[in-house]
């Protein structure tokens, strides 16, 4: 093939299926990963109970939070195509300590949302069909059961295409947001008006909206997800950013709508919502754990879909075992990456319930551990958004203003989070640190050309330019 002086004869991420997803399949992808219609049904029950009539300002301030992410986003997501997400972005502002970092945080944090997507699936989808009464075994078999199927099926899809995946994540999530969305009005119909209150103990007020905020933010992680199609999108330059900033902005609506909602209904449906039980055969509770377990699918295809490329991404850099940056000589997706991951995560979401814990505490561990990655990986790709701007001579002051807010933002969030955590949580966030840092240290020992070497992007090769040649 012909040499072309500064350009690549192959792209670092050659392999993926590049340039060919339009961009709706990429909203679908921030879309889905969100899970607003499991968010819509849960979130503001929590964010009531704390904040009361207040909920509303929780959300609202949590989706300013947002925004200023998704701007800080933006400023990569308009440059570079990666299939590494945050990472890749950060390792451009912050070097490699801040990539790796970032990596860790990115894989914690998908990985776990995997998990809690399967867990969630299960825990309503075994109440569901206890409700139908087709339950044939103990609800622990029957949950078990339920994250193999769905494991196996979310894996068949992921090593398919990204192309199938978003079509099946948009209309999953279409239906299931439309399924809550009946619900909730109904309920606000049928239930007499009523002002919530904070439950007993919980601060009320003002500390009670700041309380609030927390659980607010947690329904909108994973909303940046679209940033590992850069290599894929067809226009990533412009269907990444956008489909990042329509996602903050979508599920704040949506999140919004459901929290007013819910305030009139005095709690209504919190049962449903929360704690699903098996003698409700009202056709709300049947309705919303469909909405909820198919949300939940999507979610956990959406997430897999991201691990698997920041997997992917790791691999081809030297940081990964090389295996995982193997794809599909068909399909152009990870698939190696998919195997690996897969089974681990199934395991990790059955476990719980198999030794006895209950779904609750099983989806809200892993939902917490998910929470954290998502926010340091949101706090160090707002760090690093002006020291790159500043590194390429583009930076304005509405963007340190923006990446000030959002960090100053976010660390008083991961505060909050470490003051009121639980002792599990707090090991369990100790032990990821742990073997965080002692890769770190493996890798600068053995790989140090490698951590030099992170943040490959999609580059434009001899082959684009003569508009022929592989991807």
């Amino acid at each position: 093939m012909t040499r072309i002086p500064g350009l690549r004869s192959r792209s670092p991420v050659a392999g993926l299926d590049r340039r060919t997803l339009r961009p709706l399949g990429v909203f679908a992808q921030s879309v889905a990963t969100t899970a607003p219609a499991g968010a819509m049904a849960s979130t503001p029950l929590l964010v009531i109970a704390v904040a009361g009539g207040g909920a509303l300002w929780s959300f609202a301030v949590a989706a300013v939070v947002v925004a200023l992410v998704a701007a800080c986003i933006a400023v990569f997501a308009r440059r570079m195509a990666a299939a590494g997400g945050l990472y890749s972005f950060t390792a451009k502002g912050l070097g490699p300590t801040g990539a790796y970092a970032c990596a860790v945080s990115m894989v914690v944090g998908y990985g776990m949302l995997v998990a809690a997507a399967f867990s969630g699936a299960s825990w309503y989808g075994s109440a569901l069909v206890a409700r139908l009464g087709a339950g044939t075994g103990p609800v622990a078999l029957v949950g078990a059961g339920l994250v193999v199927a769905l494991a196996g099926t979310v894996a068949v899809c992921a090593i398919r295409g990204i192309r199938l995946v978003g079509r099946v994540m948009l209309v999953i999530e279409a239906l299931s947001i439309g399924l809550i969305l009946v619900v909730l009005v109904a309920l606000a119909v049928t239930t007499a008006p009523a002002t919530p209150e904070p439950v007993a103990g919980t601060p009320g007020g003002v500390g009670g909206i700041a309380v609030g905020v927390l659980p607010a933010l947690a329904a909108f992680i994973g909303f940046d997800s679209a940033a590992s199609l850069g290599v894929e999108a067809r226009r990533p330059f412009a269907s990444v950013p956008r489909a990042i900033t329509a996602t903050a902005a979508v599920t704040a609506v949506l999140y919004l709508v459901a929290t007013l909602l819910l305030m009139g209904t005095a709690g209504a449906g919190g049962a449903s919502a929360t704690a699903p039980t098996a003698g409700d055969l009202s056709w709300a509770s049947v309705l919303m754990d469909v909405g909820i377990v198919a949300s939940f699918s999507a979610c956990a295809l959406a997430a897999l879909t991201t691990l698997v490329r920041v997997l992917f991404s790791l691999a081809r850099e030297g940081v990964a075992p090389a295996a995982l940056g193997r794809t599909h000589r068909r399909f152009l997706t990870p698939a190696f990456a998919v195997v690996v991951a897969v089974p681990v995560l199934a395991v990790v979401a059955a476990a719980g319930g198999l030794v006895g814990v209950a779904p609750a505490a099983v989806f809200g561990g892993l939902l917490s551990v998910a929470t954290l990655g998502f926010l340091a990986a949101y706090l160090l790709v707002c760090l690093a958004a002006p020291r790159f701007l500043a590194r390429i001579g583009e930076l304005t002051r509405g963007l340190v203003v923006t990446s000030v807010l959002a960090v100053a933002a976010l660390v008083a969030t991961l505060v909050v989070v470490v003051l009121n955590a639980g002792a599990g949580l707090l090991i369990t966030v100790a032990g990821l640190v742990v073997v965080g840092v002692g890769g770190w240290l493996v890798l600068r020992r053995r790989r140090a050309s490698a951590l030099r070497g992170m943040g490959v992007y999609d580059e434009t090769t001899t082959a684009d330019v003569l508009g022929a040649g592989d991807r």
